[in-house]
């Protein structure tokens, strides 16, 4: 089994990439020496040397160094393995290329725990606008620092997908063209005939043609709407990082049911909600929290450790369980950010 890229470009020839990540700005390092793909030893690894990657990638500012291998993150899998390449990465953060940095061949001390991560932010190329909210509008891209608008010829679903997904809104509802003049673009009309997979982490990831080569005009501006973004928190605790859990379903919240619930799935809501490392829960210690009211919105909810948010775990269909509000979850952290190495 090859290791899942976050994305690189083709017509990239860039000797770095990101894998594992949630998008194709953030993920594990990798580097290609004679051909093959391997790892980088986070031996000296520091914000400069992010700043470095994320240049290269085209990628925006550099965040953090990312969770690496040590967080279960980024960390491959057996059969993912790939050979640890370079370590003592040293960059000023002027560099264009990773390449260009100080670093050694000799890694012989460093294991797979050591692999160095990066997060930088993903450049703005897409945006919904003249909706209610970021997740409805308008779409439109952004070429030569200009934005502009889509036209609807080709548009469907699955590229609506790629634009919910990559604005880290929800699930992709409709998408058409409106007839009120007031909702029309201004500007270029940047895109036609897009088409997507589905599976694009960008829109500008799918075909289409030529920038600006087009016969609509703004009466076929493209619109898309998106659910609100997938949230969670703990209710009722002493502070953010722990209560009973309630997450956010077509902007209504609910509880989640305990079917199935263990220590992995503690781990997802802990680490999305920055709150470090679940801390054990006995059925008592429920009890100060209570119980919820409303929905239950998840049951049998299955995660393997590793996913960044809760909503990319395994669950029934939202609303479906054989559950009461006495079986909601709740969680305690330990709500100290610094028990995530690399954090």
């Amino acid at each position: 089994m090859s290791p899942v890229i976050s994305h690189l470009s083709a017509e990239s020839s860039s000797s770095v990439r990101l894998v594992s990540g949630p998008h194709h700005c953030e993920g594990r390092v990798e580097v290609k020496r004679d051909g093959q793909w391997g790892t980088v030893c986070d031996d000296e690894w520091d914000l400069n040397d992010v700043a470095v990657v994320c240049r290269e990638l085209g990628c925006g500012a550099a965040v953090e160094l990312g969770c690496g291998a040590s967080g279960e993150i980024y960390k491959p899998l057996a059969e993912e393995m790939q050979p640890i390449l370079i370590s003592e990465v040293k960059c000023n953060g002027t560099e264009d290329t990773l390449a260009q940095c100080g670093q050694e061949d000799d890694v012989y001390d460093c294991s797979h725990n050591e692999d160095a991560g990066a997060s930088c932010e993903i450049p703005e190329t897409v945006r919904l606008v003249g909706g209610p909210g970021r997740c409805v509008g308008r779409v439109e891209v952004k070429h030569r620092d200009q934005w502009g608008t889509v036209c609807q010829a080709g548009w469907n679903l699955s590229a609506a997908k790629v634009v919910c997904q990559q604005l880290g809104c929800g699930k992709a509802i409709l998408t058409r063209t409106y007839c009120d003049k007031a909702s029309h673009g201004q500007g270029p009309i940047w895109l036609s005939q897009v088409s997507c997979t589905g599976q694009e982490l960008t829109v500008l990831g799918c075909h289409s043609e030529p920038w600006g080569k087009n016969n609509c005009t703004h009466e076929e501006d493209t619109w898309v709407h998106c659910e609100d973004p997938f949230e969670l928190k703990l209710e009722g605790g002493d502070n953010h990082c722990s209560g009973r859990l309630a997450v956010r379903h077509k902007g209504t919240w609910g509880s989640v049911c305990d079917d199935g619930w263990g220590e992995k799935e503690n781990q997802v809501v802990c680490r999305q909600l920055g709150c470090g490392k679940p801390l054990s829960l006995s059925p008592k210690a429920r009890k100060p929290f209570g119980p919820g009211v409303g929905h239950i919105w998840l049951d049998d909810v299955h995660c393997s450790g590793r996913e960044r948010s809760l909503e990319k775990c395994r669950h029934r269909f939202w609303g479906h369980h054989d559950c009461t509000h006495n079986e909601d979850v709740a969680v305690i952290c330990s709500a100290k950010d610094s028990d995530f190495p690399g954090a």
